[in-house]
């Protein structure tokens, strides 16, 4: 048996992507918050944890990414890549016009702002621990209206009032698979990895040592952002997936050259891409925008729109 958390109640996406893991014998167990999910891991409570990691319109999940980067090392071993839409979900008989108060989690409302602002202009909206915990507390009548997936709606005896809720067309959610350290899955020439960069400072430049030895192996970043380390103002972290496996010579190379100008690095594993897309080309620097760059420099100086 597999032992598998994933945020919870029943009904959340994450839960949805859960499924989707290949396990033998899977067992899905929630759980009420993401760290939850990483320290039931670390004590060997489940065997694998399931978190969203990556919106492509509200970018990362901070408490995913700050959860993986501290703490008892883990690895991600795979990586799951959901269509979502939400659904507004409403206790039976309820109108669009009666709703005051509409739950989600804090990553769903920004993905359905522009259609909240519309046709719920006065709902107050309310944060939930997930999507399904929203749906939960709708059925128990404390909130009006949740953002869930529709499939949630009959688990909690609720309604579909609105279906396909989304400002952007085609928007996807990006989970990640966790367990304890362990080797890698092999490469499949579709990989990526994940890491933590710790620079020793801040200084002129650092951030550009560290692009350079991707560089110097032509190894592209999928994803590149600062986190504050938490040791004061100024003091970042830098959360990176690059194409590519750790068995692979460039990324060793790489990882070896990063190794020795960083204070620390977090390895969080290679693993392969949910989407099988070649790797970017290196353009040899060339600029593909045709802009005049001078013109546009003297147009911002002036305060000019650009």
């Amino acid at each position: 048996m597999t032992r598998i958390a994933f945020l919870g109640p029943e009904g959340t996406f994450t839960e949805k992507a859960a499924t989707e893991v290949v396990a033998p014998d899977p067992e899905l167990i929630p759980f009420h918050t993401v760290l939850a999910e990483l320290d039931a891991v670390r004590s060997g409570e489940v065997d694998i944890a399931v978190v969203a990691f990556e919106n492509s319109v509200e970018g990362s999940v901070p408490i995913s990414l700050d959860g993986l980067a501290t703490g008892e090392p883990l690895v991600i071993v795979a990586e799951v890549v959901l269509p979502v839409s939400f659904a507004l979900l409403v206790r039976p008989g309820t109108s669009l016009d009666a709703i005051k108060t509409v739950a989600a989690h804090s990553h769903a409302e920004p993905q359905c702002r522009s259609w909240l602002r519309t046709h719920v202009p006065t709902a107050v909206f309310e944060p939930a621990a997930s999507n399904a915990d929203a749906a939960r507390e709708v059925q128990a009548g404390r909130w009006d209206a949740a953002l869930a997936g529709a499939f949630a709606a009959p688990r909690y005896g609720l309604e579909v009032l609105v279906d396909g809720i989304h400002d952007v067309e085609g928007a996807q959610t990006r989970f990640v698979v966790v367990r304890k350290p362990q080797a890698p899955p092999p490469p499949t020439g579709a990989d990526k990895t994940t890491m933590v960069l710790f620079p020793h400072d801040d200084h002129p430049g650092g951030l550009l040592e560290i692009l350079a030895e991707f560089a110097k192996q032509s190894i592209n970043l999928a994803r590149l952002e600062s986190r504050p380390t938490g040791d004061g103002l100024g003091q970042y972290c830098f959360s990176i997936d690059a194409e590519g496996h750790v068995d692979d010579e460039a990324m060793g190379k790489a990882l070896v050259g990063l190794r020795q100008m960083c204070a620390d690095i977090r390895y969080l594993g290679s693993y392969p891409r949910a989407t099988s897309d070649p790797p970017k080309a290196n353009r040899g620097g060339q600029s593909q925008s045709g802009i005049n760059a001078d013109a546009w420099l003297s147009q911002i100086r002036k305060g000019e729109p650009s």
